[in-house]
């Protein structure tokens, strides 16, 4: 199972989504014995590359926002 293919979604994976879509639309019994396994198979290892780049963004975010929170902190219990 795959999430949703909206291209908007995964901007890394358009052309993977598109050429999934066109297979399954041109093989439509096919596409339930394996027609479209392969490219379903770089379509899954596509999102799952997609998925750890935002994870490294997501984590480096966090990291700039615990270290400005720690410097907020800081600054408050020096002033009291």
């Amino acid at each position: 199972m795959h999430p949703p293919l909206t291209p908007h979604r995964h901007p890394m994976c358009v052309e993977i989504i598109e050429e999934f879509q066109k297979c399954h639309l041109d093989h439509p019994i096919g596409k339930f014995f394996g027609d479209c396994t392969e490219l379903k198979v770089k379509l899954l290892h596509c999102f799952r590359q997609e998925k750890a780049v935002k994870r490294k963004v997501n984590f480096e975010q966090s990291k700039k926002l615990q270290e400005r929170l720690k410097a907020i902190r800081k600054d408050e219990n020096a002033e009291t």
